[in-house]
């Protein structure tokens, strides 16, 4: 008999699209009975239709208390379709035998490739060039001196997590005429180090000497405000910050203040503290500032990697294996 897997969200188009990708791997694989589980039904009736499952697929970030997995006997792991896992009480889960799976990279060159969007959009007021010949001002509307305008020829770039989305950072960059430099808590493998490009050096190094820094790292309590005060006063008056992991990775208040001040030049923001951003957050009518709307993943690959490596990975747990990309209750 095969393993019981739920993809637990809202009954909705995407949701019966995400279905309908996966059980095109689950029927490939043949080793999972995957089922559907409206995210909404009342908790009776959730916990009913979730009892079976060895794994459980949110669509979507939720969250799951102590008394909810008490009742859930069989489950060994959530699994994740996104990279970031921050949502999920890992420490709880473990403690319960359960184990939290990320995504395994699956938009990890979506997000790689948004982030060297982001450096040249605000390198080159991008933003401001498409809204001034929107608004009919053709170029009258770009504001800013010809210092303020840049290649990214000759530029360190200092890149923070060399991980699944780092590593494709620096790999895409190599032709760009850049300098790679990388700071990462991880002691990666020599030959992953090599393939990038990229040379380690000290965090307080990378940010005093790098021209562009760019984020990519998970949100946990190590990393929530990681950029501080104190972090964006290393950095050159010249520097760019690019995020496009988590808000809260960086300190917002303190990085207005840096922006306003022109203590660091600009950045490139695909992510705030707050999501939906505040109508009132001065990052909204900041000239040195590009901010996207959290779509750095958006793209069909994306997508359908997303349900490939998910399905995949618990398949491995429903034949006995160890599953892959299991993040530590840091």
């Amino acid at each position: 008999m095969s393993e019981v897997a739920v993809i637990l969200g809202p009954k909705s188009p995407a949701s019966e699209t995400r279905m309908r990708e996966c059980q095109a791997v689950a029927d490939r694989l043949g080793v999972l009975d995957l089922r559907f589980v409206d995210s909404e039904l009342p908790e009776g009736q959730l916990l009913d239709a979730l009892k079976d499952a060895i794994a459980i697929m949110p669509a979507g970030a939720r969250s799951f208390t102590p008394q909810m997995i008490e009742k859930l006997p069989k489950l060994r792991l959530i699994q994740t379709f996104s990279a970031g896992t921050d949502y999920l009480d890992k420490t709880m889960l473990a403690e319960a035998g359960v184990d939290v799976s990320n995504n395994g990279g699956a938009n990890a060159v979506a997000v790689s490739e948004h982030a060297i969007a982001l450096m040249f959009a605000v390198n080159r007021k991008l933003e401001q060039q498409i809204e001034s010949v929107k608004a009919g001002t053709w170029m009258a509307g770009v504001t800013g001196d010809r210092t303020d305008f840049h290649t990214l020829v000759g530029k360190r770039v200092g890149i923070i997590g060399l991980g699944r989305i780092g590593s494709r950072v620096a790999k895409r960059l190599a032709g760009w005429e850049c300098e790679l430099v990388y700071y990462d808590v991880i002691e990666h493998d020599a030959d992953y180090v090599a393939a990038t490009g990229a040379r380690r050096i000290e965090l307080d190094e990378l940010l005093s000497t790098s021209d562009i820094i760019t984020l990519h790292v998970p949100l946990d309590r190590i990393t929530r405000h990681m950029i501080s005060d104190r972090e964006l006063g290393l950095m050159k008056d010249t520097a760019v910050l690019i995020n496009t992991c988590r808000g809260p990775v960086v300190d917002e208040a303190a990085l207005i203040n840096a922006l306003g001040s022109k203590q660091i030049f600009a950045a490139g923001l695909d992510v705030t503290e707050i999501e939906p951003v505040e109508m009132g957050n001065p990052l909204l009518n900041m000239p040195n500032v590009v901010l996207t709307p959290h779509l750095a993943t958006r793209a069909i690959e994306s997508e359908y990697n997303a349900a490939e490596y998910a399905i995949t990975n618990v398949s491995r747990l429903a034949k006995g294996e160890r599953p892959e990309w299991i993040v530590p209750p840091v």
